[in-house]
């Protein structure tokens, strides 16, 4: 795989050093047991595969690249580049301003944009609208472009299946940057619906078997789905595709469910008229990190640490798997760790952020590491050695053997 170059201070002298020992014993990536580091007092068990992804590596090394071309123009952001606070605010550091927020809102005018401005489009990719736009006003889209390829591969996915008359169903949230993307992109020859879960997919499955009317589904679904979507004809032939960063096993549940309703109105015996095997749309990284973290779900340990944006869905998704099992503390940076072995974190339901004291009995422990896929790993780095300093363990970092 392609080796980028990104900034030296994103990279750590210790996750550096268990990835590439664990790049050597598991080549293939068959291991998901986590790899146990035992500093001081503190055991760390860190998962098998977390932090920057390829996609993610792909956009910041293009991003840097436009810095360096670009000196003395005004170099700009669609929107954040990934959601990853510490990446975005360096980016900003050097002059490169946002158009737009996450939730696609301007911030500066279109009419402010001229030919000779560059526009960066994020790793989560663009609708087909705004590329226009750019395109009309005198911008390359091209050049300086970091969308995902794993991301682009949904769109080829989704404009084959529009070719072959299917409905496209995308497994994702209708507000997030890559998902509004992925729907203006579908859309362009078929009709398409957003669903975020089982339980959306299920009212879809009750408007299939009969239960509910036409009317009741587009209720539901309002702001969701293209325009003149029929589902009594839009409804007979789908496919699903999904946001990348979304759970894996939830979009394969998604499927199976729209699959079994299909078989049970048509007969198995032509299911593939009716509903297409989209399978090889989800992202390896989304399904190497969360395979990971079932990993981790089989060790015992005093508490998880999920390092990450608040607003990033593939880190959301991280806390969602750990939580049930263990007391799981999702953080931006080692700056939410607090003196008195207190942490500011963040709860994924109440959406707010608050001080809690980390389950730490005589400065032992046994603690989970992980990051999503926009966080980086100098910055997982920085949260081990804030940990090692709180629990008075003094441990040479060069000297790190595993």
């Amino acid at each position: 795989m392609k080796k980028f170059e990104i900034p030296e201070y994103y990279q750590s002298p210790i996750i550096s050093k268990v990835k590439a020992q664990r790049k050597i014993q598991d080549p293939r990536k068959k291991d998901f047991t986590p790899t146990r580091l035992s500093l001081g007092s503190i055991d760390f068990l860190i998962a098998r595969h977390f932090g920057f992804c390829y996609g993610v590596e792909n956009a910041i090394e293009i991003s840097y690249k436009a810095i360096q071309e670009n000196p003395g123009k005004r170099i700009y952001l669609l929107s954040q580049m990934i959601h990853n606070p510490g990446v975005n605010e360096d980016l900003q550091s050097y002059g490169i301003e946002f158009l737009q927020d996450t939730k696609g809102k301007q911030l500066i005018p279109w009419e402010n944009i001229t030919k000779d401005d560059v526009v960066i489009i994020p790793a989560f990719g663009t609708t087909v609208e705004i590329e226009n736009k750019l395109t009309e006003i005198g911008v390359d889209v091209q050049s300086y472009n970091t969308t995902c390829p794993f991301v682009e591969k949904v769109w080829n996915r989704s404009d084959k299946l529009g070719e072959d008359k299917h409905t496209i169903i995308i497994h994702g949230k209708h507000d997030h940057e890559e998902t509004r993307a992925t729907f203006s992109h579908a859309s362009q020859n078929a009709p398409a619906l957003i669903v975020k879960n089982l339980k959306e997919a299920q009212v879809i499955v009750d408007y299939i078997e009969g239960k509910t009317s036409a009317e009741e589904l587009l209720a539901y679904f309002e702001g969701k789905y293209t325009i003149n979507f029929h589902p009594e004809i839009d409804l007979n032939k789908i496919g699903v595709v999904n946001q990348t960063t979304m759970l894996a096993t939830e979009t394969q549940e998604i499927t199976e469910l729209l699959r079994e309703a299909m078989i049970r109105k048509y007969g198995e015996a032509v299911i593939k008229n009716h509903i297409a095997d989209t399978r090889d749309t989800l992202c390896y990284a989304t399904n190497d990190n969360q395979s990971a973290t079932y990993g981790l779900l089989e060790q015992e340990a005093d508490f998880a640490i999920v390092v990450g944006g608040y607003n990033s869905s593939n880190t959301t998704h991280l806390v969602e798997l750990l939580e049930p099992k263990f007391p799981c503390y999702f953080i931006n940076s080692e700056d939410n760790i607090l003196e008195n072995l207190e942490v500011s974190c963040f709860d994924i339901h109440s959406k707010t952020e608050s001080i809690k004291t980390l389950p730490i009995k005589d400065n032992k422990a046994t603690i989970i590491l992980t990051s999503g896929a926009s966080c980086p790993d100098a910055v997982v780095d920085r949260v081990i050695q804030k940990l090692l300093y709180l629990t008075k363990n003094e441990v040479d970092f060069e000297k790190i053997e595993l």
